[in-house]
């Protein structure tokens, strides 16, 4: 248990302090670092593929239509969630990018409705009204739809969806969606050497370095998270996945100055409100449970 809320901590500490690592590439453009993310990502999955002896799966995979499909199209949303924050933090709206991962649980938990025909409890459904007045209040308050946090959440709710559905692993799912779109990152960025246009042949030997190691920087933290949620309930997992929007927030206001007025404050203590909710109604269920799943493991022995 211990072992695994350190892994999942890790994983979390990881992508709160994301921008600091954007922050850190200077001049280079948002889509060329997202070239180098998919590119480098599959490098460093392959490497850990080898050591663990682990290619055996991608044959099969490759003979299954169907798994290519679904795949291909969490891959797109991956790279469309991958751009959109990466854009965000390069334009200064870290704490716009924040509120994407602070409502993403709760857009997932519609998804799960919409498409898996999962059923809520009256909390849930509250929370989740709750969540959507506070967008409601942001969007009156700025005049426009918070549609970086919203396409942020749509994006990676969508591909929680594809793969909570597909049939890989956190490791092999990963190597599999690098794969695919691993050809037109490749292409893209030897395209913007071959013609001059790329920002890396021109950066400081530091930032070149630090665009390198993209690769571990996408896929540690993934395997942080897929070693600690095997080991600790989901209900835990779940709580602690606001570490990483918390981070973010923190980052954006104090670090680099981002405006939080009230106004804004108003809206985000609504959606924390409603995650607080949707967390102190699962947290209850679970203590109704557990004694029930006990009886009920006692009266079988």
């Amino acid at each position: 248990m211990q072992l695994g809320i350190l892994y999942a901590l890790l994983a979390y500490i990881i992508w709160g302090l994301l921008p600091l690592y954007i922050k850190s590439l200077p001049g280079i453009a948002p889509l060329e670092i997202l070239l180098h993310r998919m590119v480098w990502s599959l490098v460093f999955l392959g490497l850990i593929l080898t050591w663990r002896h682990q290619w055996a799966w991608l044959g099969r995979v490759l003979r299954d239509r169907r798994l290519l499909l679904s795949f291909g199209a969490s891959a797109a949303l991956l790279c469309a969630n991958w751009f959109l924050y990466i854009w965000a933090v390069s334009a200064n709206r870290v704490v716009d990018a924040s509120l994407g991962y602070f409502i993403n649980p709760l857009f997932s938990v519609l998804l799960g409705v919409v498409f898996l025909h999962e059923r809520l409890r009256l909390v849930q459904w509250l929370s989740i009204a709750v969540a959507a007045a506070g967008v409601a209040w942001l969007t009156v308050a700025a005049g426009q739809l918070p549609w970086i946090a919203l396409g942020l959440a749509a994006s990676f709710g969508g591909y929680g969806l594809l793969r909570k559905t597909g049939a890989l692993g956190a490791l092999e799912g990963l190597s599999l969606e690098t794969l695919l779109v691993f050809p037109m990152a490749a292409a893209a960025l030897a395209w913007l050497f071959a013609t001059g246009q790329d920002s890396f042949t021109h950066a400081a030997p530091g930032t070149q370095w630090l665009l390198l190691l993209a690769g571990p920087v996408t896929a540690v933290p993934l395997l942080f998270f897929a070693a600690g949620a095997r080991r600790i309930p989901l209900s835990l997992l779940g709580l602690l996945q606001y570490t990483g929007p918390t981070l973010q927030l923190l980052l954006g206001v104090w670090l680099w100055n981002e405006p939080f007025p009230a106004q804004k404050q108003v809206g985000y203590a609504l959606i924390w409100l409603s995650l607080a909710l949707y967390a102190a109604e699962g947290l209850w269920m679970n203590t109704r449970q557990k004694p029930a799943i006990i009886q009920s493991t006692n009266e079988i022995n």
